[in-house]
């Protein structure tokens, strides 16, 4: 049975900027936010594409995790992009897993539809506080610069 959570977070930096960022640029994540994310490859399609993937290496809860991600949808319209996970630790714990992004002016939605392999699965809130903290410093960064 899949499940959701949701969450959002006001930002200052237009919601253009913010959605362009996380549709073309979103490996600049590694020098945003160091201290989570190690590194980001763009592995399959071109980038801003719907099929694109990416293998992630990054570090939540202290524990250091891979995951690939494939970007399954994007909305230029309504400024959101679903991306996927396809393979990873992640789906150790989750038989599907996908988080979508939506950027309004003043706020972005992100939404997270999971599905637990096992009913001893964690919540995943680590990844909604992530979400969160990444929305933030993605929204100084692109104040910033």
């Amino acid at each position: 049975m899949s499940q959701k959570l949701e969450v959002t977070v006001e930002i200052q930096s237009l919601a253009d900027k913010f959605y362009d960022f996380f549709k073309n640029h979103m490996s600049d994540l590694v020098n945003v936010f160091p201290a989570t994310f190690k590194s980001v490859q763009l592995i399959e399609g071109e980038e801003g594409s719907v099929g694109s993937v990416k293998l992630w290496n990054y570090v939540l809860g202290g524990i250091s995790m891979t995951a690939k991600v494939k970007v399954e949808a994007i909305n230029d319209v309504e400024r959101s992009i679903t991306f996927a996970v396809v393979e990873g630790d992640l789906l150790q714990l989750y038989v599907s897993y996908n988080t979508t992004l939506t950027a309004s002016d003043g706020s972005v939605k992100w939404s997270i539809e999971y599905e637990k392999a096992l009913e001893i699965a964690p919540i995943p809130d680590l990844y909604v506080t992530l979400s969160v903290a990444v929305s933030k410093a993605v929204d100084l960064y692109l104040l910033t610069h």
